[in-house]
């Protein structure tokens, strides 16, 4: 069986008459990069502190790091909440060696790790300043290294590309990347559909506290067929009784899902036709349209859109 980093059974927690997450069960296998979609208000943060043990739920179980008392793993776990807190007048050194301490590094050999994290991450020469001169940025970057200070087994981001610019945005990709690639298993939460798509191996598309879906990327995709986009010279005939049930014409093409039996035997029929191929192209259903798919087109709203990906691969 695959090993687990975490496993919810049923979880669900209230605030008054308001049931903010409902029965939610989920999977994580160890060393994989997971991803928590969906639109803000959907119930991610509270899900997410139920997992680590942070709130309890009001039902179900969490088995976290092989424990089912999430809280006796913390010194396993890094975490970085969506509401960013750093004291202004600790230099980013500090700050670093400090959350370290929190989950038990040694002071001095988090200052050594913090110094080596700092030069990884290109601020080596804002390793002695004040938080509060940094960009945001800059001062997010240190949080996240604070993190990831004590080597966990875990790491979880709250809405960690929030709030950041596309080079940024690119940077932290990296290192969730880097993090990954060393064993790690990074759990984040985001309303940015792109980033999840690049990043993730599976995903949980939440909305209203439900799962609405958990599996891989690619199964999500899969709920939907590939789009067939056509353009003929011929526009009418009666070669176009070939074409599928569904068939729209677009921009000056016809546009119709990917048939069960493939395209070779529409195809024959086209050519037969001398309908006059000029451009045929098959895409691949993208993870937002497969999100509009599970979750509706109203939950679409609201959610952000992310900096373009050439900038974020430059920047990475």
């Amino acid at each position: 069986m695959e090993a687990l980093a975490l496993e919810a059974r049923g979880i669900a927690k209230r605030f008054g008459d308001k049931r903010a997450v409902d029965g939610v069960s989920l999977a994580v296998p160890a060393g994989t990069i997971f991803g928590l979609l969906g639109p803000n208000g959907a119930g991610k943060t509270t899900t997410l502190r139920t997992l680590l043990g942070i709130i309890d739920p009001d039902e179900g179980a969490v088995r976290l790091l092989g424990s089912p008392r999430p809280l006796t793993r913390a010194r396993e776990v890094g975490y970085l909440p969506e509401e960013r807190g750093l004291y202004p007048n600790m230099t980013p050194r500090e700050s670093i060696a400090f959350m370290g301490a929190l989950r038990g590094l040694p002071l001095a050999e988090g200052r050594r790790r913090a110094g080596e994290l700092l030069e990884e991450a290109g601020l080596g020469s804002a390793a002695a300043k004040p938080i509060r001169t940094l960009s945001k940025g800059m001062a997010q970057t240190v949080q996240l290294l604070g993190t990831i200070v004590h080597r966990p087994r875990l790491i979880v981001l709250d809405e960690p590309f929030s709030g950041l610019d596309a080079l940024n945005q690119g940077r932290l990709e990296g290192m969730i990347r880097a993090q990954a690639e060393a064993g790690v298993t990074v759990i984040f939460s985001t309303h940015v559909i792109a980033h999840a798509e690049r990043l993730c191996e599976r995903i949980a598309i939440i909305a209203g506290g439900r799962v609405r879906f958990a599996g891989t990327v690619d199964e999500a995709r899969g709920r939907l067929a590939p789009r067939v986009r056509l353009v003929t010279r011929a526009t009418d005939g009666v070669w176009t009784s070939a074409l599928p049930a569904g068939t729209a014409r677009e921009d000056g093409a016809w546009s119709f899902d990917l048939p069960p039996g493939g395209i070779e035997p529409l195809l024959r029929r086209l050519l037969d036709g001398e309908v006059g191929i000029e451009a045929l192209s098959i895409e691949r259903p993208s993870l937002h349209d497969a999100f509009v798919q599970i979750a509706g087109a109203a939950a679409v709203e609201g959610m952000g859109r992310p900096a373009p990906a050439a900038v974020l691969e430059e920047a990475a």
